[in-house]
């Protein structure tokens, strides 16, 4: 006996004014388990994420119609966490580093292979998944924030902190190993699920933004410390009670 188990589409929305690359990647991605649906400049790619449709959404940097990819980023990260991947030129690290600062989850330079698309999206869901289904509190001993997995919230100070998916995992994995060094290529493959790539700037601005979210402590020190040409750790408290 053949047992079917049915499994959900993941529904991908692009907004990109490359209509040919757009249908490629719907035919593409369609045989990888996901269903794309395009949109061709940056308000009606706005007007579709608004509907909740979708658990995915990938960008374009570049958009014709007043409207580009990171105006469109601002404007959707303003209503809604939708997990987001964009899409720049290859040399455009500036945009890229931006986007990520945004609150994009990564990023992929064209030309890109459609498989490592396919990939860098289950990765990005997965994360997303990850960080609502989890079912326990992660806090450094004495200290005044945690993060609650499971009702997928963050807290400093009794106040609430939002959180990205992927600032989240990167706080998760920090606290998890609280007082002893994480190394960037670690955390990228912990959170990232890939080697960093050279000049990989995508895990350093992430914690750059989520040193803003969480501040320092009330003596000043920083909770998350870099350490010089490893990575980062995120340190005890000086009195823990």
């Amino acid at each position: 006996m053949v047992v079917h188990v049915n499994v959900p589409v993941k529904k991908i929305l692009m907004i990109d004014d490359d209509r040919e690359l757009c249908d490629l990647l719907a035919t593409y991605l369609r045989t990888e388990g996901f269903s794309l649906d395009a949109a061709y400049e940056g308000k009606k790619g706005i007007t579709m994420a608004a509907t909740g449709m979708y658990d995915l959404l990938i960008l374009d940097i570049m958009l014709p119609g007043g409207l580009d990819g990171l105006a469109v980023l601002q404007k959707i990260r303003a209503r809604m966490s939708l997990p987001v991947l964009i899409l720049s030129a290859k040399g455009d690290e500036i945009d890229r580093i931006v986007g990520l600062e945004m609150g994009a989850d990564d990023y992929l330079p064209k030309p890109f292979n459609p498989r490592e698309l396919a990939a860098r999206l289950r990765t990005v869901l997965r994360r997303s998944k990850q960080q609502k289904g989890g079912e326990n509190v992660c806090m450094c001993e004495g200290d005044d924030l945690k993060i609650d997995v499971g009702g997928n919230t963050c807290t400093c100070a009794g106040n609430s902190v939002h959180l990205t998916p992927l600032e989240f995992s990167i706080l998760h994995t920090l606290l998890t190993h609280a007082g002893d060094v994480v190394t960037r290529e670690n955390l990228a493959g912990e959170v990232l699920e890939r080697p960093l790539e050279p000049y990989d700037r995508n895990i350093d601005v992430h914690v750059s933004q989520l040193r803003k979210k969480i501040g320092k402590r009330n003596d000043g020190r920083d909770r998350i410390k870099s350490v010089r040409g490893l990575g980062y750790i995120y340190t005890f408290p000086e009195n823990p009670s």
